[in-house]
């Protein structure tokens, strides 16, 4: 399963915010045996949003977007998905049931908008805060707030898979350039994907579907580099 994430928000294109909603959503799936396939941060604009979303809901398999829900003037994820798929934005009746008498909230508690969501999606509740998310066919929406999606993907992780990775990490304490025949030689003849990451030292990350052949790369690597003290 190929998935796309996009997060949203100026703060995070201007330094102000770390995406860290990213890195942890995509070593989830990972984990689940689905592929991250592109990662792409856009601005609090509603067309911009939208293009995105469009473009990747026919792309990939999945689509996660995180960011930008609420009733605020800058939260627009939800107009934009809605214009993506080329409906409107509505009040949802689950979404002010679960707000009334899940949160409960009345309605004067409400900001305009609190409970409108695309016509034809689903509305996902959110465990740790108000905004809800929701889904509409391959496109999941979630909050920006770190505890509020880490809480509400999982109530859609089960959807997302497939076949499990399995990974090994060597280190090296020589030049990456050095490594080039070994890392070439391993992959030829374990049939595993190797990734390179320079650092203090260098990480050879070893990734394949068979577990065995993971191990036994793993073990050929670090009998033939020179490894940290």
């Amino acid at each position: 399963m190929r998935v796309a994430l996009i997060a949203v928000g100026d703060e995070i294109l201007s330094g102000d915010t770390v995406n860290t909603n990213a890195s942890w959503l995509a070593e989830r799936l990972t984990e689940a045996g689905a592929t991250v396939s592109r990662i792409t941060v856009v601005p609090d604009d509603v067309s911009e949003i939208a293009r995105v979303v469009n473009e990747y809901r026919a792309a990939y398999e999945r689509v996660i977007v995180t960011g930008g829900l609420g009733p605020t003037h800058d939260d627009m994820t939800m107009e934009a998905v809605a214009a993506a798929f080329g409906t409107e934005l509505a009040a949802d009746e689950e979404v002010e049931r679960w707000l009334t008498e899940g949160g409960g909230y009345s309605g004067d508690d409400l900001a305009p908008g609190t409970t409108h969501i695309p016509e034809r999606a689903e509305m996902l509740p959110n465990p740790e805060g108000v905004a809800p998310g929701c889904t509409i066919e391959n496109v999941y929406v979630l909050p920006g707030v770190p505890a509020e999606m880490r809480a509400m993907f999982e109530l859609i992780a089960d959807e997302f898979g497939g076949t499990q990775k399995h990974r090994a990490v060597v280190e090296a304490a020589e030049p990456e350039s050095q490594l080039l025949d070994r890392v070439r030689e391993v992959q030829e003849q374990f049939g595993v994907k190797v990734g390179s990451y320079p650092g203090e030292y260098v990480r050879l990350r070893i990734q394949s579907t068979d577990k065995d052949a993971v191990e036994a790369a793993a073990d050929w690597l670090t009998e033939r580099v020179e490894s940290p003290e």
